[in-house]
C-alpha cells in the first residue's frame, strides 16, 4: 500500500533523481549507497576479516592498535577514486556517511571491533574546516558508528597546526608535516575506553600514528583501534 511518504518520495526522485556516486546510473528509491553492478565489483580489502593483516602490520612498534584496516583499495584511475575525491573536496558529504555505514556493517559482521566504544574521526585545522565547510572524516565515523552502536566524540581530539595538504608529499615530507599537530582535549571522555580512530584515506600512516600518540600520551588508560575508507595497495607493500 503506498503511503504519502512513498509519493513524496517518488516526486523528489523524478525532479532530483538519486543516482549513483561511482557510476552515475540511476539508483532504485530503497537502493543502497552504489548501485548493484559497482557494489558487486566495488574493490573492498576483506582487511576487517583478517586480525595481523598488512594494514595492521603498518603500526607495529609505531602505535598499539588492536584493530586495523581499510575498506576500499584506492585503485589509481578508477571511479571509486573520484567517489573519495568528490566528498572530500567537492561537498558529497553524504556519500562519506553512507559509506561509512556500509563500511560499519562489514566491520560488525567481522568481529575485530566488537569492544570498540567510541568512534574519533581525524580533525581538520579550524581554518581547513571553514575553507571546505565539513569534515569527511567526521561524517565517516557518523556511518560506521550508527551500524556499531556505538557514539562518535567530535571534540576530543584537535588539530592545532594549519599544515598544507598531504596529497602531493612524500612520504618523510608527510611525517613532518603532521609530527606534533594534534592535541587531546577533555581526554576524561576517552579514559578507560576502546577508541576507533577514522580517516578517509591511509596512506604513510603518519597522520593516524601522531593522533594515536597524541591520545595514548594525554589519555594513558585508553585501548585504539583504527579504520580508513581506502588505501592504496602499493602503500601496504602489494603489488597492483
Amino acid at each position: 500500500m503506498w503511503t504519502f511518504s512513498d509519493i513524496v518520495a517518488d516526486a523528489a526522485s523524478l525532479i532530483f533523481p538519486r543516482t549513483c556516486p561511482v557510476c552515475g546510473e540511476p539508483l532504485a528509491r530503497n537502493g543502497g549507497v552504489v548501485c548493484t553492478m559497482c557494489q558487486i565489483t566495488a574493490p573492498l580489502t576483506n582487511l576487517w576479516l583478517e586480525r595481523g593483516n598488512v594494514m595492521e602490520q603498518r603500526f607495529w612498534g609505531q602505535l598499539p592498535v588492536e584493530a586495523a584496516s581499510a575498506f576500499l583499495w584506492f585503485v589509481e584511475g578508477s571511479a571509486w577514486r573520484g567517489t573519495v575525491h568528490r566528498f572530500k573536496y567537492s561537498g558529497a558529504w553524504r556519500t562519506a556517511y553512507e559509506l561509512g555505514r556500509w563500511y560499519g556493517a562489514c566491520m560488525k559482521q567481522g568481529g575485530l571491533y566488537d569492544t570498540v566504544d567510541v568512534a574519533v574521526p581525524v580533525p581538520l585545522h579550524t581554518r581547513r574546516l571553514l575553507m571546505r565547510g565539513y569534515n569527511q572524516s567526521e561524517h565517516l565515523a557518523e556511518g560506521i558508528a550508527r551500524e556499531l552502536g556505538i557514539k562518535v566524540e567530535r571534540g576530543c581530539l584537535r588539530r592545532h597546526r594549519y599544515n598544507p595538504s598531504q596529497t602531493t608529499r612524500s612520504s618523510r615530507e608527510r611525517w613532518e608535516n603532521v609530527e606534533g599537530a594534534f592535541s587531546v582535549r577533555r581526554p576524561e571522555r576517552l579514559a578507560g575506553r576502546h577508541v576507533l580512530l577514522v580517516d578517509d584515506v591511509f596512506t604513510t600512516g603518519a597522520t593516524m600514528i601522531s593522533c594515536g600518540n597524541a591520545i595514548i600520551s594525554s589519555v594513558g588508560d585508553v585501548r585504539l583501534s583504527v579504520a580508513a575508507l581506502a588505501a592504496p595497495r602499493n602503500r601496504l607493500g602489494i603489488r597492483e
